[in-house]
Parts: C-alpha cells; structure tokens; sequence
C-alpha cells in the first residue's frame, strides 16, 4: 500500500505549511485525486490517520475531490472529457490525444487554527 507512503509526504506538507504561518493545528487537508494518478481514494482515506498520528494534522478531516481525465485532440483541437483506458476524443472519436488532466495528486487547501486572540487577524 503506497498510499501510506504518500500520506506520510503528504503531511510532511502540511506541516511545513502549518509551521510556516504559525498554526497550532490543522483542521482540514483538501486533495485532488485524478483517475490515472495510481493513488486509491479510499486507502488514501484509511491511511490518513496512521501518518497523521502525533502531528499537527492528527485531528484533521481528509477532504478527498475527484477531478475528471480531460484531453485535448490533436486533430480537431477539442479538449473533452475521457475515460479510463480510453483516451478519445468526445468530439471526433480520433485516438491522437493528449493528456490534459486526470494524472495528478494535489494539496488543494490547507485550513489552520491559530492561537491569536479573537479580534487580532494573522497576516495571510
């Protein structure tokens, strides 16, 4: 299961970002998985907890949104939707694509809890 692997870097993140504006805590972790990524959603979920424990992140909610395979025709210029293991065009059904999304992994957002006082705002 490398999705605990992955989970581990993916904390390492967030706590480089936590740090860096001062946070006490992390409340939520937002990612974008694409379909061709090679990361399971669901053992991305069950792994988040195990790489979590004891870090800033231990009671944060993993926020997981799928994005969708899209690709650009180099005949007819079209950028459609796809599927997986079927990468056509949706305009002329010509095989010649390119990839546009649905390959990635990425941190969307980060939410953190400060200890500032109520009323005192924190530089973003």
């Amino acid at each position: 299961m490398h999705e605990l692997s992955v989970c581990y870097a993916l904390i390492r993140q967030v706590q480089d970002i936590a740090r860096e504006h001062r946070a006490v805590a992390v409340t939520s972790v937002k990612v974008q998985i694409g379909p061709l990524s090679g990361v399971e959603a669901d053992l991305l979920r069950q792994a988040f907890p195990l790489a979590s424990a004891g870090s800033v992140a231990e009671t944060a909610q993993l926020v997981i949104e799928r994005l969708p395979i899209r690709v650009h025709c180099e005949s007819c210029g079209a950028e459609t939707a796809a599927e997986v293991n079927k990468l056509i065009c949706g305009a002329c059904g010509d095989w010649h694509t390119r990839l546009l999304s649905g390959d990635e992994m990425l941190l969307a957002s980060v939410e953190l809890e400060s200890n500032a006082e109520p009323g005192i705002r924190n530089a973003e």
